[in-house]
């Protein structure tokens, strides 16, 4: 098995138990390794620090599986990391609260480069990395034993699969698909989801406790929902008994899955306006529209901290339009998912909004993801969820 030796005193974040090896870091590779194959890595005084995916086409070079030595990185390892991952979400979250839940949550869960989400009886894994790909066989068969699923859909596709130098790869990858959307409940409401298709690997989840907390605020409010997508959070506004819900996406396919979500519930029809997010609402501004509550949900404007600086002009820029549109005592839930933009740079992003639009706001609320997808404490990047809850003073 190759090593790879790490350049002098470069072996602090993996000593802190931090999982990725850059390859700035590398001083070299001892022994012949190819893209996903595991590795040793050592300092360079040659002593053991993990075993890692190695990744040579990518800044990660490598991925750590385990810190420990001792450890056979195999079948049996990933097994025991899938049934543990399972087992942890047991105890976080009530099944019964909702059919759709995410199962392993890549690093967090000690499975770097592996995300898997269940939608009633269909799981859905997503990998994106060169470790992952490797061991693709093992986790579908793992999956399918430890889940009873009726199907495994693989959706890697996302676009850091370019960087990894791996091509997308989707479809089923054992058992039979259901015919048509596949459909869950997510606290008392009914969804679909178009595995082949849909974003991410088909719905939100990590939205669920926050969609939760709009519906209970909801009510007799004139709602405007930014970025809706197929309209989780206007079916849970609507569901809230709001006085008026708007919804705003650039995709008219999207805008029509939203307003069959509604349907499907037996919701009343909210205002579906297919635009640019940021053009509507220079609009509703210069018509003078206003709203008691705001929800700004927008896809990742950075994924890596290289491209914080201009994804908090576009952060500032919708915030600032919402605070203009707020009435008196309205609320704004306000959203990032960028990675490369932390908790502390969105809350200063979002106040300077609020001192530019000239209103006073108070933050009511910290808002994050929903437990099933836990953070581990060495890899604060698994915290790409971020949100605030605001309210203008009335």
């Amino acid at each position: 098995m190759a090593k790879l030796i790490l350049k002098p005193a470069r072996e602090k974040s993996l000593l802190r138990r931090h999982p990725w090896v850059f390859s700035g870091a590398v001083e070299r590779i001892e022994g012949r390794a190819d893209s996903g194959d595991t590795v040793s890595v050592h300092t360079n005084r040659g002593e053991f620090l993990g075993w890692a995916a190695y990744s040579p086409r990518s800044q990660i070079v490598a991925r750590v599986w385990d810190f420990d030595q001792s450890t056979a990185i195999d079948a049996v390892f990933f097994r025991t990391r899938l049934q543990r991952a399972i087992d942890l979400r047991k105890h976080a979250l009530n099944a019964s609260f909702s059919q759709a839940l995410r199962l392993v949550h890549g690093e967090s869960d000690g499975l770097p480069g592996i995300v898997v989400d269940r939608y009633a009886g269909v799981v859905v894994m997503q990998l994106t990395s060169a470790g992952a790909y490797r061991w693709r066989t093992t986790l579908v068969e793992s999956l399918m034993e430890l889940t009873g699923a009726a199907a495994v859909f693989e959706r890697s596709d996302a676009d850091v699969l370019a960087l990894e130098g791996l091509e997308p790869a989707v479809g089923v990858r054992s058992g039979t698909l259901p015919p048509g959307a596949v459909q869950f409940d997510e606290n008392g409401l009914r969804f679909g989801v178009d595995l082949q298709h849909s974003h991410k690997t088909g719905f939100y989840l990590d939205q669920r406790d926050n969609r939760t907390l709009a519906r209970t605020l909801a009510a007799g409010r004139d709602v405007l929902d930014c970025f809706c997508y197929t309209g989780a959070f206007t079916a849970a506004v609507a569901a809230g008994a709001a006085a008026s819900v708007t919804a705003v996406d650039s995709s008219a396919e999207s805008l029509a899955q939203a307003d069959a979500h509604l349907q499907l519930n037996g919701l009343a029809a909210a205002r579906l306006l297919a635009a640019d997010v940021f053009q509507e609402l220079r609009r509703l501004r210069d018509q003078r529209f206003e709203f008691d509550m705001i929800i700004l949900d927008p896809p990742k404007f950075a994924p890596t901290a290289a491209l914080a600086e201009r994804a908090a002009r576009g952060y500032k820029d919708i915030n600032l339009l919402a605070f203009k549109l707020l009435r008196p005592g309205g609320l704004l839930l306000t959203f990032s998912c960028s990675g490369g933009v932390s908790p502390d740079l969105f809350q200063k992003i979002v106040a300077g909004a609020a001192v530019d639009a000239h209103v006073d706001a108070q933050i009511l609320r910290w808002l994050h993801a929903a437990p099933d997808h836990p953070v581990a404490l060495a890899f604060p990047e698994g915290e790409y969820l971020k949100g605030l809850l605001c309210q203008v003073p009335a």
